[in-house]
């Protein structure tokens, strides 16, 4: 089964932190945003594998990503 997750990046002064949206516990960091990204790809596949080793529920993903504006 594939799916599919919202990944949310930060830049920090050493790079980018990378997390996702759904399954906040998935966090990395990576001096390029193209480091941070496959590194959370990388992070996403071994907590996977770890949830599934402890048969724990894999949160599901699809979330709906919306930036609203205000003024201030």
């Amino acid at each position: 089964m594939l799916n599919n997750y919202t990944a949310r990046y930060i830049k920090i002064r050493s790079g980018y932190m990378g997390q996702l949206v759904e399954w906040p516990e998935v966090v990395t960091e990576g001096k390029t945003l193209e480091e941070c990204r496959e590194m959370l790809k990388d992070a996403l596949r071994e907590m996977v594998l770890a949830y599934r080793q402890q048969n724990k529920e894999i949160p599901p993903g699809n979330a709906l990503f919306e930036q609203i504006a205000v003024e201030v």
